[in-house]
């Protein structure tokens, strides 16, 4: 059990530990940023490539919301109707729910009362996650690339470290992390779930989930509206915000691999 367990922390907490080592060491401690930024950046029109394209920016940044968005609003949905079915009774709704049974509404509202804490878990997950980018973003008040006087702007670039208050808002800007690029990350929370039912294809919906974050928050890179280091400091910020309310909700040994079972021979001798 205790070989599970600290396997589980490992993987979960371990790795992404080690790459926001290396994000601060490799980004914020040196100028890797502002070095990609500036391979994007053209000094002649003082503009990025995609800056100004509205239809590159709906294909990108407006209407890619609609996936996470409509994913919150289908699990509060699903939530709310969770408690519909227990508030029928046999004994005193038979008709209705025979009636409810011929149209199939009876097995969909069975469906979503099993699966109340999933659909709970992720919207609790989404809000706490929006909550936290919002603590950040506004405890840090870091200004995006076009809005400092590096790119045409007329503010300082500041590393989030430099800027941090715990307790107040640390200035008006709302760059750090990738809002965007969070917004992507949230479906994480999807893959948690997938874990509790040992999904066999968690790990392939991991790697979409990760993806589509990192593609969000590379093409508001390209756009001048972000730092590449935002993107990454976005991804593990939610990971580790969906592992704590997964955690609190399901508990590690839901989470983690069912142990393998021992050869029939090993079986025996024990």
């Amino acid at each position: 059990m205790n070989t599970q367990r600290n396997r589980f922390y490992s993987m979960n907490v371990g790795i992404p530990l080690l790459l926001a080592v290396f994000t601060f060491v490799v980004f914020d401690l040196n100028e890797l940023d502002i070095a990609l930024s500036n391979l994007l950046y053209d000094p002649l029109t003082q503009t990025f490539p995609f800056q100004h394209d509205r239809l590159f920016e709906n294909l990108t940044h407006r209407w890619p919301r609609i996936i996470p968005d409509w994913t919150g609003e289908l699990a509060m949905a699903g939530a709310l109707l969770s408690f519909v079915w227990p508030r029928f009774k046999a004994d005193k709704h038979p008709r209705l729910i025979a009636r409810m049974e011929k149209l199939r509404i009876a097995g969909a509202l069975e469906f979503l009362t099993r699966h109340r804490r999933d659909f709970l878990f992720v919207v609790f997950a989404f809000a706490i996650t929006t909550g936290m980018v919002h603590y950040f973003k506004s405890h840090t008040g870091i200004y995006c690339p076009v809005e400092t006087t590096l790119y045409g702007g007329f503010q300082e670039k500041k590393e989030w470290f430099e800027n941090f208050n715990l307790l107040h808002e640390a200035g008006k800007g709302r760059c750090w992390p990738g809002g965007h690029a969070s917004s992507g990350f949230t479906l994480l929370a999807l893959y948690f779930v997938a874990l509790r039912y040992r999904w066999r294809h968690a790990r392939k919906l991991l790697g979409w989930v990760l993806l589509l974050g990192m593609v969000y928050g590379t093409t508001r890179v390209l756009q001048g509206w972000h730092f590449m280091s935002h993107t990454f400091w976005s991804g593990i910020l939610v990971w580790f915000s969906m592992l704590l309310t997964a955690l609190a909700f399901y508990g590690r040994p839901a989470l983690q691999p069912s142990p393998a079972p021992l050869p029939q021979h090993l079986e025996l001798q024990s």
